[in-house]
């Protein structure tokens, strides 16, 4: 699922691809806005981490899950 962060003070937003369920994504993010948590901690698809300081969050964007595309079919 495509995740999108924004950033304050930051001209662009950081997007990844996470393989974490839209409740895990939101419950990282309301454990980071209550205080609970310093730091907003996400898993992406190659297993590399993204931390972003809690009171930097901006916005954070949850998408829809995409299904894996197979074949070479145009669209």
């Amino acid at each position: 699922m495509e995740v999108k962060i924004g950033v304050q003070h930051a001209p662009r937003e950081i997007v990844l691809e996470s393989g974490q369920s839209a409740e895990e994504v939101e419950s990282a993010v309301a454990e980071a806005l209550s205080g609970k948590s310093q730091l907003l901690s996400l898993v992406d698809d190659h297993g590399r981490k993204v931390l972003v300081p809690s009171d930097r969050l901006a916005y954070v964007e949850i998408g829809e899950p995409t299904a894996r595309k197979v074949g070479f079919g145009a669209l």
